[in-house]
């Protein structure tokens, strides 16, 4: 493959990658819209085991954006290395946040504003970094990088963690320690992605008229990609029924992604060929958007905008200056007319709107 066909199929992929995550994102809130205009209905709802959803035309179109939007994934990694599609995925957690903003009415504070664009920038300096992976053009070419001796240890070591996880530490501690359910996801995922790999270059193969469904990889991938996938499914689906989703998402996503950072990195050689400056980069843009994704999720619950910064600074200037009376001051003092009590009541109060508690109301 040429130079310029190499950067033609990056930019494909790039775009397919980014357009999957605004199909996805997207999907979201036409399905949030579909089931609020049926809760207005006075329809029973999908939480109550309702099934009036599928009358909504709403729904439909959030489940058409949403299989838009995984085609689009799934043919980007025919494209593009997987380096680079697989951390493109948390724009779909941005777009639906600042869509919901924008369409559901919920408040985007600001860590989940500071949140989004941290991810924004991660997610360029990944493209601008981003490793041009080894060549795999042709399902041969992707069984000898199977075969190869790292990748088949790599496999092995994920299959057995991976049993080990279900069978013996799920049962003990899968209901109290977080981990157990979403490292299941996490490692098994990079595995998905690899078959997810190798289909898209047996689809390109089939388009472009080969025999490729008497090749026996093929059908070993999908059979693969559908364990897999349905094992990610049924664990994800666990951990969210247990933890709080606001901590399952970025655990979830730092984990899958690192995962298959690294199964790509021993499957397709991506990092032998890339400079000091790209490797510092795309690992800087990795972190960017980990930092990104925990402020959009961890503090979303937390009412702080920016009208509350005015507040906090000068409370600060205040304490440095010596105006601000120390709590010790306060005790000498009678209750109703102490000079602290306002600010005390205005200290505690900001702090537990930090926190979300809704006891200072």
């Amino acid at each position: 493959m040429s130079q310029p066909r190499g950067k033609y199929d990056f930019c494909i992929g790039l775009v397919l990658a980014m357009s999957s995550s605004i199909f996805i994102g997207g999907s979201f809130i036409l399905k949030k819209k579909g089931l609020l205009r049926l809760a207005r209905k006075g329809s029973m709802r999908a939480g109550q085991g309702g099934h009036a959803y599928l009358k909504e035309w709403l729904w439909w179109a959030g489940l058409l954006s949403m299989g838009a939007g995984e085609v689009a994934n799934f043919a980007a990694y025919a494209f593009a290395p997987a380096t680079l599609v697989t951390p493109l995925g948390a724009l779909s957690v941005l777009v639906s946040a600042i869509l919901s903003s924008f369409f559901l009415n919920e408040k985007l504070n600001l860590h989940g504003k500071m949140g989004c664009l941290l991810s924004i920038l991660g997610s360029t300096v990944m493209v601008i970094h981003a490793p041009q992976e080894e060549e795999v053009e042709t399902l041969n070419e992707m069984s000898h990088k199977l075969g190869d001796p790292g990748f088949v240890v790599f496999a092995t070591l994920v299959v057995i963690v991976s049993l080990i996880l279900i069978f013996v530490v799920g049962p003990r501690h899968g209901q109290t320690n977080i981990l157990v359910y979403v490292t299941i996801c996490s490692v098994i995922g990079a595995l998905s992605v690899s078959c997810v790999k190798g289909l898209g270059i047996a689809i390109k193969e089939l388009f472009a008229g080969k025999p490729v469904l008497k090749h026996p990889l093929s059908w070993i991938l999908l059979l693969s990609l559908i364990v897999c996938v349905s094992t990610q499914i049924n664990y994800l689906n666990r951990a969210l029924d247990i933890f709080n989703t606001s901590i399952v998402t970025p655990i979830y996503y730092v984990g899958f992604t690192t995962s298959v950072l690294t199964c790509s990195a021993i499957l397709f050689k991506e990092w032998q060929h890339m400079a000091a400056d790209d490797i510092i980069g795309t690992f800087s843009g990795f972190l960017t958007i980990i930092v990104g994704i925990f402020l959009l999720h961890a503090f979303k619950d937390v009412n702080f905008t920016i009208a509350n910064l005015p507040l906090s600074l000068r409370k600060d200037d205040r304490a440095a200056n010596g105006t601000l009376p120390s709590t010790y001051d306060c005790f000498d003092h009678d209750e109703e007319s102490s000079p602290c009590l306002g600010e005390i009541q205005s200290t505690e109060s900001l702090s537990a709107r930090r926190n979300g508690s809704l006891s200072a109301f």
